[in-house]
């Protein structure tokens, strides 16, 4: 059975009142602005034919609005303020904390989306076998999984909630090794943030715990050994960091007091700082690639970085900001690189929120045969929240 889109009805208590409000403040801001269009002054020139008059009225609206700005603050303060709501993208939790909408979205396919998604994996964990390659998935839990206590009442539904079990079950059942990065970053955060208060992605500390789990399990596989190069981590200067979540909370200039206090990262840097007993063979090019999104292309996260610590051995990094995670496996997978230097292994991070939406793979050639098992290992779960 496919979850229902979830949409705000026009029934809603807020409804009235939100429009209302509206109506007030855009009477307010028009009369702002019918007050500066006396101040424009025609250019004898322009040819009102091919509408310079048009673009030239509207460059000095732009320039000489005053209350641009502010109508655009206003209204996400009214939003902020009396309905604890934000620019669609962002879902406000207590404390200062942001979450981002993708853990709440649902639409009319996204349990068959999962399915097909996790069918995906499967199927691209064949391709790398038939090449001599392990893959290992590390599925990244989302931010609401990991900190609920934050979330003001408003849960995931379903279809969100059971997805990190239900591509646990689906990905074992398929043969396809995977690392357990929930219990290290919900067990991690009784000492130090795990994910950013402000930002979609995890801290520094909270990579670092996923990449531990990641090596756990490549060594329980056999993937890896536990000897190996040596890295080190270093802290670099503190910074303040603007969440990518205050994206969609457009206050600045006007009312950023009422915004989440920025948070300080302090990010880190890993360099290799002695050459152990290279026991895969004498070829120096690293023999393990990580592919994945923005919580490991990022370097203020320093992922990959901490994979190389944990993991004894240089990697090659793959992954892309602000593609998904299936696109970067794809061009990965089809590139000259993997054919003229394959690795050993491959680390695929899959954040978890990404499984119920369907990728936009529409320029990539996948055979019908790649969903064949959808469905087949993916069995629906109840709430497994507080498993």
């Amino acid at each position: 059975m496919h979850e229902p889109v979830i949409e705000k009805t026009s029934g809603s208590p807020h409804a009235s009142l939100h429009a209302a409000l509206f109506t007030i403040v855009m009477l307010g801001l028009s009369a702002l602005a019918l007050s500066h269009v006396d101040s424009y002054k025609l250019a004898q020139d322009h040819d009102l034919v091919r509408g310079q008059l048009a673009r030239d009225f509207e460059t000095h609206y732009d320039e000489h609005f005053p209350a641009k700005t502010l109508g655009v603050n206003l209204w996400a303060a009214i939003d902020y303020t009396l309905f604890h709501e934000g620019r669609p993208g962002v879902v406000l939790g207590r404390d200062s904390w942001l979450y981002t909408d993708e853990e709440f979205t649902v639409g009319n396919d996204a349990q068959r989306n999962v399915e097909r998604n996790l069918a995906l994996v499967a199927w691209i964990n064949g391709q790398l076998a038939e090449r001599g390659i392990r893959l290992l998935v590390a599925v990244v839990p989302s931010k609401a999984r990991v900190y609920p206590e934050h979330l003001a009442g408003r849960e995931p539904p379903l279809v969100h909630d059971s997805a990190y079990w239900q591509a646990a079950l689906a990905l074992s059942a398929a043969g396809v090794p995977t690392a357990n990065l929930l219990s290290a970053l919900t067990l991690g955060k009784a000492r130090h943030e795990t994910y950013l208060r402000t930002d979609t992605h995890w801290t520094a500390y909270g990579a670092q715990l996923a990449a531990g789990a990641v090596a756990e399990a490549a060594l329980a596989a056999g993937l890896v050994r536990d000897v190996g190069t040596e890295f080190r981590t270093q802290e670099t200067a503190p910074q303040t960091h603007r969440g990518d979540l205050f994206n969609y909370l457009p206050l600045d200039p006007w009312f950023s007091a009422l915004l989440p206090p920025t948070e300080t990262i302090v990010p880190t840097s890993t360099e290799a700082v002695a050459q152990g007993n290279d026991l895969f063979g004498d070829d120096s090019a690293p023999k393990i690639t990580l592919v994945g999104t923005s919580y490991s292309a990022n370097r203020l996260w320093n992922f990959a970085g901490a994979l190389k610590q944990a993991l004894h051995e240089d990697l090659l990094n793959y992954a892309k900001d602000g593609k998904g995670p299936f696109a970067p496996m794809l061009d990965y997978l089809n590139s000259d690189d993997i054919k003229q230097a394959p690795p050993r292994l491959v680390i695929w991070e899959i954040p978890e929120r990404y499984l119920p939406a369907a990728p936009a793979l529409e320029t990539y050639v996948i055979p019908p045969e790649a969903y064949a098992t959808a469905g087949r290992n993916t069995p629906i779960l109840k709430n497994r929240r507080n498993s």
